[in-house]
């Protein structure tokens, strides 16, 4: 038995696979084939989203000069719209607020009544002066009563003295007492005079409960209500008013600025200026330096500057914010900066510095820049860029330098 199993029996240590036959005939072949068909898949990816991406379309606005009609801006600064002429209307006395006629936003014209007080105890005094004044007045009568009775008197007494039969005693006793009542007549005549005066304060008392407009204008704020108390001093806390409205003469308004006294030599009076309201950034008023107040401000270095505008409009407001540009003239520009004005979405970081795209033959050009004061919806441009060129606005964050674009 044993021999048989050594003799007839195989030997399964010899079944054995090898290691070259576990792969099967050609399948490096085949992975290679599926690599390169990724591969050609992307191609045709990267070629279909290039297609699909195409020539980017960009927006363009052209670079201008700082200053209108180009104009040179030697200098810019701020300010707000300022009237030359604006009051608080008080009453002259203290009162109580009956009616109040006026509201923000209405036009009022000079002497037009804006509100009442309470005249009630001022009528009153206006009764008594004038009873007084006619009580007075009344004594000039009987006076001259009197007078006429001692001129009578004093006729006779000539007469009887011219014949012999009154004294000189009776005669000046007669004259005294004529010219006594002349005196007494002249005296209330006086106070008569004089109550005419109080009456004229009692009548002025009265006028005081009206308050009316010193000038035409705009009423701006309406500070008091009826049944307040107003007084034209601060007095009794928050409980008295001290003013009625707020009135601006609108044909007044001018703007106000504050010039760094480092370059107030480069504003004189007359200068061209060109003015953009913040509420407004596109649009530009001409206006001119009426003048330069001579004094300056220790505290922030500057110098206040007032400029009238050449033409008023009702979109201009009191305390509007507003950029303005002290232009060059044709002497001077020669000499001034060559800053121009660009919108402010053609702005944007690049490794830490300000740049713009320039657009020249369809190909843009990437710049670094210098960038100023903001003017509404632009930026002042020092450096980089001049008058005439075109940049792109908002530009793609996958826009590189030299890529072709095309203009929409």
């Amino acid at each position: 038995m044993a021999e048989s199993r050594g003799t007839g029996g195989a030997d399964l240590s010899a079944l054995r696979i090898d290691d070259r036959d576990r792969t099967p005939k050609g399948g490096g072949a085949r992975w290679l084939l599926a690599a390169a068909a990724v591969v050609a898949l992307a191609a045709v990816a990267a070629a279909a989203l290039g297609l699909f991406r195409g020539t980017p379309v960009v927006e363009t606005a052209a670079a201008r000069p700082a200053g209108p009609g180009g104009a040179v801006a030697l200098l810019n600064a701020s300010g707000y719209i300022t009237p030359r002429r604006r009051a608080t209307v008080a009453a002259k006395i203290t009162a109580r607020v009956v009616d109040v006629y006026v509201d923000e936003g209405m036009p009022v014209g000079e002497g037009q009544i804006l509100a009442r007080l309470d005249d009630a105890d001022a009528q009153r005094r206006l009764v008594a002066a004038r009873t007084s004044r006619d009580a007075t007045a009344a004594q000039v009568a009987s006076l001259e009563v009197n007078l006429a009775n001692a001129e009578r008197e004093l006729q006779r007494q000539r007469d009887l003295e011219r014949d012999g039969v009154a004294t000189v005693q009776a005669l000046d006793q007669a004259r005294t007492s004529a010219e006594s009542l002349r005196a007494q007549i002249d005296a209330v005549r006086e106070q008569v005079r004089a109550a005419d005066a109080q009456v004229g304060v009692a009548v002025q008392d009265v006028d005081n409960c009206t308050v009316r407009a010193p000038f035409a204008g705009m009423v701006v704020s309406k500070d008091a209500q009826r049944g307040e108390m107003v007084s034209p001093v601060s007095a009794g806390g928050g409980f008295t008013r001290t003013g009625i409205a707020t009135i601006v003469d609108m044909a007044s308004l001018e703007i106000e600025v504050d010039v760094n006294e480092s370059y107030i030599a480069r504003v004189v009076p007359g200068q061209r200026v060109d003015a953009v309201l913040d509420a407004y950034p596109e649009w530009h008023i001409p206006a001119k330096v009426r003048t330069v107040i001579p004094t300056a401000d220790r505290q922030k270095a500057t110098v206040k500057v007032r400029i009238s505008l050449d033409k008023l409009d009702p979109r201009i407001l009191p305390d509007m914010g507003v950029k303005v540009s002290f232009l060059a003239d044709e002497a001077r520009g020669a000499k001034a900066s060559t800053a121009v004005l660009v919108p402010n979405a053609a702005v944007r970081q690049a490794d830490g510095r300000n740049v713009v795209f320039v657009v020249r033959d369809g190909v843009v050009e990437r710049r670094a820049v210098s960038v100023g004061a903001a003017a509404g919806s632009n930026v002042e441009v020092t450096a980089g860029v001049a008058a005439g060129d075109e940049v792109v606005v908002s530009p793609p964050a996958s826009l590189r330098d030299g890529e072709r674009v095309k203009v929409r």
